[in-house]
């Protein structure tokens, strides 16, 4: 893995080095982890849908939802990144987003039956808030200000989508909620320049490895919610340890070099350059590796439900899928801010992807066991090949910060 070189005119120190962008301290506050609380009450409820709609389009949908819930998320990523939290107002007015956020959760289960419209009412306010939280929180000639004005009609367009599609109900709220997220997702190319915004790069980065963090905690619940009889028999502990080590080989995967080595290339960056990877890197391709560990949780789960019997489609889909997807994700993260592809990484995906029928067709236990395996071993392969290179690349990181 290498980095990018920095642009030819940014400025150097006499050794050579880039001088990064003066940052001032804007570590992540308690309020942004006590935020999160409720995403990750949101993560759990999407497998809980996930796991009622064992069907294909069950889980295009369930995906969907977290679609949704995953862009409101990176609404609030970017204004913490933006405003001052400690103000009294600001924080009640969190509180107020967070309970409507928290009905978000509570309605995904049904979010296409009976709770369609109480998730949307409250989708619509948690998304209203953001944007009125960026206009309080931030002074007019403050250029965040001016950004997230021009932005606002996208946003609050969509959540008026969101709302039309589950009052309209039936075969038409997906596609009118799938619209709604394209719109939402589109906006910030198609209404406004992001790199208007200022970005505080190592907030930024810290923000999101912390939701990685949380959603990878999804994968260790649904060790808990996979065990429905309350006998801890000697499947049960083979199979929790090899969820355990799964979640561990994805933890590892992006904290040992990804994670550090997106850190440094947008901090290097300066001005539009670092919101537009703020934007691509993080709002746009993480999704994906939330997705690829939210689709492995309810694999996990199904396995833990009954490790003597074959995978149904859908788990075995999800078992594989998810942590294939997840490494999908690293390589268009790496693609984006070093323009080098992790071949191994993709090889990886593709392997896993060709597994779906062996993985259907076999013992759960079995199935768990081989992909763990096949994570284990890419760790492994990836330290005992690259770990000079790696240690080479850190140095060199902190040496230019």
């Amino acid at each position: 893995m290498s980095t990018e070189s920095p642009p030819a005119d940014v400025e150097r120190t006499a050794d050579g080095r880039v001088v990064p962008e003066d940052e001032d301290a804007h570590p992540v506050s308690v309020l942004e982890l006590f935020f999160d609380l409720v995403f990750v009450l949101a993560i759990t409820q999407v497998t809980a849908l996930l796991a009622e709609h064992l069907t294909i389009s069950g889980m295009l949908r369930g995906l969907l939802v977290l679609a949704l819930l995953w862009w409101s998320w990176v609404g609030y990523a970017w204004l913490t990144n933006s405003i001052d939290v400690d103000d009294p107002k600001t924080r009640i007015s969190f509180f107020v987003a967070m309970a409507a956020f928290t009905v978000v959760a509570l309605s995904t289960p049904r979010a296409f039956g009976d709770d369609a419209l109480a998730f949307a009412l409250a989708y619509a306010v948690v998304r209203a808030m953001q944007v009125g939280l960026y206009s309080y929180g931030t002074d007019d000639d403050d250029p965040n200000h001016g950004a997230i004005l021009r932005l606002a009609p996208g946003f609050l367009l969509s959540a008026t989508l969101v709302i039309g599609g589950a009052v309209i109900g039936g075969a038409a709220q997906p596609w009118i909620w799938l619209l709604a997220i394209v719109l939402d997702v589109m906006t910030p190319v198609l209404l406004g320049d992001v790199g208007q915004f200022r970005v505080h790069a190592g907030h930024f980065a810290e923000r999101h490895g912390l939701i990685i963090i949380i959603a990878l905690g999804e994968s260790i619940v649904a060790l808990g919610s996979g065990v429905t009889n309350g006998t801890v028999d000697l499947r049960l502990i083979v199979g929790a340890s090899l969820g355990v080590a799964v979640a561990a080989t994805l933890w590892w995967l992006y904290f040992d070099i990804v994670a550090i080595v997106a850190e440094h290339r947008m901090k290097q960056a300066r001005g539009g350059e670092r919101a537009q990877i703020a934007r691509d890197s993080y709002s746009y391709i993480h999704f994906f590796m939330i997705a690829g560990i939210v689709l492995l949780a309810l694999g996990i789960k199904k396995v833990l439900l009954d490790t003597g019997e074959p995978l149904h489609l859908v788990p075995a889909v999800a078992l594989c899928a998810g942590p294939a997807l997840y490494l999908l994700g690293h390589i268009a993260f790496r693609l984006r801010n070093v323009h080098t592809l992790n071949k191994q990484r993709l090889v990886i995906a593709i392997v896993l992807l060709a597994l779906i029928p062996l993985v259907h067709a076999i013992d759960a236990l079995a199935a768990l066991a081989l992909v763990s395996a096949i994570l284990v071993g890419l760790v492994v392969y990836e330290y005992v090949r690259f770990h000079e290179h790696r240690q080479d690349l850190i140095l060199r990181i902190r040496a230019s910060s």
